[in-house]
């Protein structure tokens, strides 16, 4: 089963970045733009569960990240409840704040870790590892597959290798990312704005040549492998890949 992962931050280009970030490693997002739905969310799940109506660990999620302001309920308030009710979940809290007392203050209330914005999302990605690894979860096995194959392509995400037709590409890293986004998911058709906040890890610039000239960039050395066609453009929306 894939590791759940909540994330609440009413920042709705912040939100859709960090669920594109953990998405692409594996992880299986849930997204809360406010204190209130997060709080519904946690509770319809534990009472589901309760109920018996859903299998699995008695908490609805295996990690949660969270703002600190937030509309209707805070993220104090909920680390609070999430604590109260004796659940061992992991939970970044992720922030503007950046006193040593509000890191203090948040760790005392049950935070287990905390990251300034803006933050990197590698950066926050490694503590999500970290985190998870220090609840027993394995984290390999949270749905993201190390090496990626399709047709004649084979990457590689931890070695950050990318193979066509049996011969090595070299890749920029926003290239890599666009490949292995695509490779992850076969079968979807990718906007340009996802994979711009996919590839980048930052809001979409609205600027669709910048992707364009990136796509057009991986299919030039593709060619010589015979392979460039593996990536379909779907016009007046994005890319996907062709089997």
């Amino acid at each position: 089963m894939a590791t759940r992962v909540l994330i609440i931050e009413d920042d709705a280009d912040i939100n859709q970045i960090v669920a594109t970030r953990l998405e692409r490693d594996g992880y299986l997002c849930t997204q809360a733009f406010s204190g209130s739905e997060a709080k519904l969310l946690l509770e319809r799940g534990l009472k589901e569960r309760a109920e018996g109506k859903a299998m699995g660990a008695a908490f609805p999620f295996d990690l949660i990240i969270s703002d600190l302001m937030l509309p209707g309920t805070t993220g104090e308030e909920l680390v609070t409840a999430i604590r109260e009710n004796g659940a061992d979940v992991p939970v970044i809290v992720i922030s503007a704040r950046t006193t040593a007392a509000d890191k203090i203050d948040l760790l005392k209330l049950g935070a287990d870790d905390y990251l300034t914005k803006p933050f990197d999302l590698d950066e926050l990605a490694a503590r999500v590892e970290v985190q998870l690894r220090h609840r027993g979860h394995t984290v390999a096995a949270s749905g993201a597959k190390s090496t990626l194959r399709f047709r004649e392509w084979e990457l590689d995400h931890e070695a950050r290798t990318f193979t066509a037709a049996g011969t090595p590409v070299d890749l920029t890293r926003i290239e890599f990312n666009i490949v292995e986004m695509l490779m992850r998911h076969p079968k979807r058709v990718f906007t340009k704005q996802e994979l711009f906040e996919g590839a980048w890890g930052e809001p979409y610039a609205a600027d669709a040549n910048t992707v364009n000239v990136h796509v057009s960039n991986i299919r030039t050395k593709l060619k010589p492998t015979g392979t460039a066609d593996y990536i379909k453009t779907v016009w007046g929306m994005g890319f996907k890949l062709v089997g």
